[in-house]
């Protein structure tokens, strides 16, 4: 009798999920609000192009990684200021620092600073706007990281880095000090929930801070989404089996596969993005869809792109249709106030509108 109820109530947990998830796709549209064709002569337009992001206050923030130089973008699409190795005589103030190859940039949670990735010599900046200048805070090399990807900051002001082929996450205070390393170095793979100590990844992409203030992770070529939980000091699967796919729209979001190309350096999701709920969307790259993942119901769902697409070509630029979105490769994604940014990397840049 006892296994009798405890199935029956596994049943209605599922049917549960299951209806959270219907009235959550009903809760939640989106509609494409702007589509942007760039071209060689203007590579962004209303924040960026391929590499960009929003701060807290909803500041533009504009990376150009091969040409070695970021900027901030006014609503007008004007640089206010530039900064980088080289000057791309697009604003009359421009900071000249050691910037090699950006990925990313991060605005601290209370201070006017801001800190951003330069792959290109493995070191982490910070930069004062408001004093032009700028100084080393990490130099990854000297603490034995392989490269690093994204640079992104807690709630507390802590600093997280990506070591994409290293497999490590690694944790610095705001004086550059290294306060922990989730990962042994390792490719490895592990399913459920494990240690953060016990912890293995494989080419990380990706890292979000979500606004419950735990750590997302693109754990790519295991294609799945996890994150680190800081009061369980667990790192938990939130999406994603380990093997790659396109499968399990409709379902739980565990039970999913992410697309994989094997000819690709780099194979599995790239992009990641949350929004103020906590909702997660995922840049399924190499299935050329964007998904996103229910907070509530722990559901995955297609939300825009389709599988059958064409490379290089441009999206007409009054498509409604999201289905119909050409996205041959997708990079790093962006959420600010109810939208979708999602730069693909031959030349658009897709807005989607979150509707109610």
């Amino acid at each position: 009798m006892h296994n009798l109820c405890n199935v029956q109530m596994e049943k209605c947990a599922i049917i549960l999920k299951l209806l959270i998830s219907i009235i959550g796709s009903i809760k939640m549209e989106w509609r494409i609000k702007h589509i942007f064709n760039f071209t060689d002569e203007k590579t962004w337009k209303n924040g960026y192009g391929q590499f960009g992001f929003h701060d807290y206050e909803g500041k533009f923030y504009l990376i150009r990684n091969e040409a070695s130089w970021f900027g901030c973008l006014t609503e007008k699409d004007e640089f206010l200021w530039t900064a980088g190795s080289t000057d791309p005589n697009l604003s009359s103030t421009h900071i000249y620092f050691d910037l090699k190859n950006p990925m990313y940039v991060s605005r601290h949670p209370k201070e006017k600073s801001i800190i951003i990735s330069s792959g290109g010599n493995k070191k982490i900046f910070k930069f004062f706007p408001e004093d032009k200048k700028a100084e080393v805070l990490i130099d990854a090399q000297k603490h034995g990281l392989k490269d690093i990807g994204n640079c992104v900051f807690d709630k507390e002001g802590n600093i997280w880095i990506n070591e994409i082929t290293g497999y490590r996450i690694w944790q610095f205070d705001l004086e550059g000090k290294k306060m922990c390393v989730v990962g042994d170095g390792k490719p490895g793979f592990q399913e459920g929930t494990v240690n953060c100590e016990n912890a293995q990844f494989n080419w990380i992409y990706d890292i979000r801070i979500g606004p419950d203030n735990n750590l997302y992770i693109l754990d790519s070529r295991n294609y799945t989404l996890r994150m680190i939980d800081f009061d369980l000091g667990k790192v938990i699967v939130i999406a994603g089996t380990g093997k790659p796919g396109y499968s399990g729209d409709g379902g739980l979001a565990t039970e999913a596969t992410f697309g994989s190309d094997k000819s690709e350096k780099f194979d599995g999701p790239w992009a990641i993005s949350l929004d103020e709920e906590g909702n997660i969307f995922i840049g399924d790259t190499h299935n050329h869809v964007v998904r996103m993942v229910e907070k509530k119901s722990e559901m995955i769902s297609t939300i825009a792109g389709n599988s059958s697409y064409i490379p290089s070509k441009k999206n007409l630029i009054n498509e409604t249709n999201l289905f119909k979105i050409n996205l041959p490769k997708i990079c790093s994604m962006d959420y600010y106030n109810k939208e979708l940014f999602i730069p693909e990397w031959d030349g658009d840049l897709i807005v989607l509108e979150k509707i109610n």
